[in-house]
């Protein structure tokens, strides 16, 4: 079970979940007279009534299916995969391509990761936590009951398999609540639980266990740009750094032992973008072995065998599935995928490789192939109930100080929607994230039945464009470097006659969030509203509010509170400090239970905004945590989200900036 990753990446899902929009006018007079009802747990302040006939129309784009591989049955040959099918994701497993998925576990709670036991698959790990609050534990799923091996306390994450299948280790805050620890245990017995490593700080896990599980790979991440791997012998628990440290900061990915005892890695050390190494035992110095330059590889998978590895390369957004034989060194055929995102990678026992694929055209489906005939195999076919969504088209600019900075443009068909069209920019979170050519979920209805324009910029700070990209933006006398990137693509969205310049909005979440109400301040003549999800508003009070185990990782991103000079800059371009300028309207999203971005700081602004006489909607989900996780708040999040755009984005010019 792989660490699991800042949900920044999933911003996109957060806002996609409230995007789409559908406009008053064309529904009939007594079309408002049913109102769609809120779920129990959300509280929502400033929202009008919200119409069915608004449901009733965009059912279409509520419904859609995903399906994630997670693993591979040693036995049955059966795929594991995550999937919502019904109003939260539970474990599935395959028995077949095309068969029907059968149900693993039942709980109320989003179920985020799951795994069969190699070598016997006989015992199905789950991940997952209590509404939204990250306390994340370690469950075995026995007959559709999970069994919690962790408790109820502290953070568990990181789960890696001993290659027998008979130990599991995995990272915890159990004992601290700021530091991580290391643990093994027999997931059948939790009376075996013990430590193995008490952590400094909260970025420590395994990486990987060596083939006679005497040795593990430990990653320690310290931010985006620096990160460090050391093996350590499980018995005697002596400790040593695999890569010596350099001037240069440098980062690792993913890692893993081969067979032989050969380890590989990604890294960014002594380069620009990350590639793919093999670590020298020796001098601890990384060679190259992919021979892919100008865009980093995201993830690897080795072959048991040790014939081959698969990798993916993130190329401008877009995932390009390679193999490499291990033998000669050299580059292998690989199967021709549509372009999309590719996630889960996995290769089983006997050679298979398997991966999710996500595209414009399609949510996320599951497929292999073997390695040597390379024909593709489709497990599950999970489907849209909506028309498929447009390829974007990469919008490249230079921001104020000549810095190339690029996004992502979807345009309606103008063969049904003539003329300039109204446009959301997006945002994503991290801020070490990246807008990538995925499923527009929702807000397909958006630009397929409304006409209206997205676009999804990656100012500095984002990954996938090296490493000096995405620390340009660090620390707080450079954050609204990245604000101003906003104001390259306005200039070059408002020179585009397929662009309505009059009517654009701007919307995001975390991160995304913060810079939605940066861009209202600094850019108050070009957007009419905004939409910010658990977003940050004051960066003094997020970080003192942040959960503990990551305070001192955000540190390194935002600035330290704690310092004078960097406080003061702090709130000095916090959104808060200058809420008197936000004078659009503004819906705010919370979860009650976040422990990334505390509640308190959607409160804030909302109150700021209302004590001046500012419109501000404001939606809170009781058993949420950092986005909406379960169907039934997030349709409602979504059509709340519907009526907003419908007021103050689809609207007349005129009438638009009357309410300003």
């Amino acid at each position: 079970m792989a660490e699991v990753k800042k949900r920044s990446v999933m911003v996109r899902g957060w806002f996609l979940a409230g995007l789409a929009a559908l406009a008053a006018s064309l529904l009939p007079h007594d079309a408002y007279a049913a109102a769609v009802e809120a779920p129990p747990a959300l509280t929502v302040s400033g929202v009008p009534a919200v119409p069915a006939a608004l449901m009733e129309q965009a059912k279409p784009y509520l419904e859609y299916r995903a399906a994630r591989l997670l693993g591979w049955h040693p036995v049955r040959r059966s795929v594991l995969i995550g999937a919502r099918l019904d109003d939260s994701r539970q474990l599935y497993e395959v028995a077949v391509p095309g068969a029907a998925p059968r149900q693993l576990t039942f709980g109320e709670e989003p179920v985020i990761a799951g795994e069969f036991a190699p070598v016997s698959g006989d015992v199905t790990l789950a991940l997952a936590d209590r509404q939204g609050d990250e306390q994340y534990q370690i469950f075995r799923v026995d007959d559709g009951r999970m069994v919690s091996l962790t408790g109820e306390d502290g953070r568990n994450l990181g789960v890696r398999w001993t290659a027998d299948g008979k130990r599991i280790g995995y990272s915890t805050t159990r004992r601290t609540g700021l530091d991580t620890d290391l643990h093994i245990m027999d997931p059948r017995d939790p009376a075996t639980d013990r430590l193995v490593m008490e952590g400094r700080g909260g970025g420590w896990s395994f990486a990987d266990f060596s083939a006679d599980g005497k040795r593990a790979l430990l990653y320690n991440y310290i931010s985006v740009a620096t990160s460090r791997l050391f093996e350590i012998d499980i018995e005697t628990r002596q400790l040593r750094a695999l890569v010596p440290p350099t001037a240069e900061p440098f980062a690792f990915g993913s890692a893993r032992y081969a067979p032989g005892g050969r380890i590989f890695a990604i890294t960014d050390f002594g380069a620009e973008h990350r590639y793919l190494a093999e670590i020298d035992r020796v001098t601890g110095l990384p060679r190259r072995l992919n021979p892919e330059t100008s865009w980093s590889v995201e993830d690897f998978r080795v072959d048991p065998e040790g014939r081959f590895l698969a990798y993916v390369v993130n190329e401008n957004g877009l995932s390009r599935l390679r193999l490499l034989d291990l033998a000669t060194g050299r580059p292998r055929a690989a199967p021709t995928l549509p372009g999309g995102i590719l996630t889960g990678l996995s290769i089983a026992p006997w050679g298979e490789v398997g991966f999710s694929l996500t595209s414009a055209s399609s949510p996320g489906d599951v497929w292999s192939f073997d390695p040597d005939r390379l024909e593709l195999t489709r497990w599950t076919e999970s489907g849209a109930t909506m028309p498929p969504g447009v390829e974007p088209e990469i919008i490249t600019v230079k921001s104020f100080d000549g810095l190339a900075v690029s996004g992502l443009l979807y345009r309606p068909d103008p063969s049904r929607f003539p003329g300039p069209r109204p446009l959301v920019m997006v945002f994503h979170g991290g801020p070490e994230g990246q807008s990538r050519p995925g499923f527009l979920g929702r807000s397909n209805h958006m630009v397929n039945e409304l006409g209206v324009a997205l676009f999804f910029p990656n100012v500095r700070g984002s990954t996938g464009y090296g490493k000096a990209f995405v620390a340009l933006d660090d620390g707080p006398f450079r954050r609204e470097h990245a604000v101003r990137d906003v104001g390259a693509f306005l200039k070059r969205l408002r020179r585009d006659p397929g662009i309505d310049k009059t009517r654009m909005a701007v919307s995001g979440a975390s991160y995304g969030g913060y810079m939605t109400l940066a861009s209202l301040i600094r850019y108050p003549k070009d957007f009419r509203a905004g939409v910010s999800i658990v977003g940050i508003s004051d960066f003094v009070t997020f970080l003192e509010g942040t959960g503990e185990y990551r305070r001192d990782l955000r540190r390194i991103e935002y600035g330290d509170e704690r310092d004078p000079a960097e406080r003061r800059k702090l709130k000095a371009i916090s959104p808060l400090t200058r809420a008197d300028r936000i004078r659009v309207p503004l819906m705010v999203v919370t979860g009650a239970n976040d422990p990334r971005v505390p509640p308190s700081e959607a409160d804030q602004i909302v109150a700021a905004l209302r004590a001046r006489g500012g419109t501000a909607w404001h939606v809170v989900a009781a058993d949420e945590g950092h986005g909406f996780e379960k169907k039934p708040n997030a349709d409602y999040q979504f059509l709340a989200t519907v009526l907003f755009w419908q007021r103050y984005l689809l609207g007349t010019a005129q009438g638009a900036l009357a309410s300003r």
